[in-house]
């Protein structure tokens, strides 16, 4: 455990020597001026995700959260850390968008394929009930002789659909949206290859960034 330890602190000695004063002004302006991220990112908590790396966001321009399978309740349901950080985003910050990003070989969507193995794990499983719905939709679309991981891929993008249908019963997205002031997308990030596929509007087809989006 110390070793971890060290290795995170020989990471911050990286960042003081040689990353920090490359950026030092960046950081000393971000201290003078407030915060105004354009854009809330809702993402997993899987460590190989880095969203500021995938859209090169310098810091001061993403407003993330992060949780077990990129959920977001339904309004009222479990109002806690995940509300709270949509409303001050949305109401506070004014943020322009929201993106819910899903990603490949997601450990929660496996969980949701296997419930079993989350016996272990009750805060979990009862938290992966806001994506039960998901399955349900993901199963009647099923196609026959498909692979685990086409699945398992078409899970975490129904997954993805029905957590921006939750998003849009929060007060402060419904509000902004009425008034034009913000947009939302459903995003899936391909680990391996990097690809990111984006569903915009109110469209359910994922669309590479790479062949433009389609928006109805």
């Amino acid at each position: 455990m110390q070793d971890v330890l060290e290795r995170l602190k020989e990471g911050v000695r990286t960042f003081r020597q040689e990353i920090y004063p490359r950026f030092a002004d960046s950081y000393k302006e971000a201290v003078r001026t407030p915060q105004k991220p354009h854009t809330l990112m809702i993402t997993c908590a899987d460590s190989r995700i880095d969203i500021e790396t995938v859209t090169n966001s310098p810091p001061g321009e993403l407003f993330i959260t992060r949780n077990v399978g990129n959920i977001v309740p339904a309004y009222g349901e479990m109002l806690g850390g995940v509300s709270a950080v949509i409303e001050y985003a949305v109401s506070a910050l004014r943020v322009q968008h929201v993106v819910i990003c899903g990603h490949s070989d997601c450990g929660a969507m496996k969980g949701i394929e296997a419930p079993d193995g989350l016996e272990a794990l009750p805060t979990v499983k009862t938290w992966l009930r806001n994506a039960h719905a998901a399955k349900t939709v993901s199963d009647s679309l099923a196609a026959a002789g498909e692979t685990p991981a086409q699945a398992l891929k078409r899970l975490t993008e129904r997954n993805v659909l029905l957590q921006l249908q939750h998003l849009r019963t929060h007060p402060s997205v419904a509000g902004a949206m009425a008034r034009e002031e913000l947009s939302i997308s459903g995003w899936v990030y391909d680990i391996g290859s990097g690809q990111v596929r984006i569903a915009e509007g109110t469209s359910e087809l994922f669309v590479p960034v790479e062949t433009g989006a389609v928006t109805p």
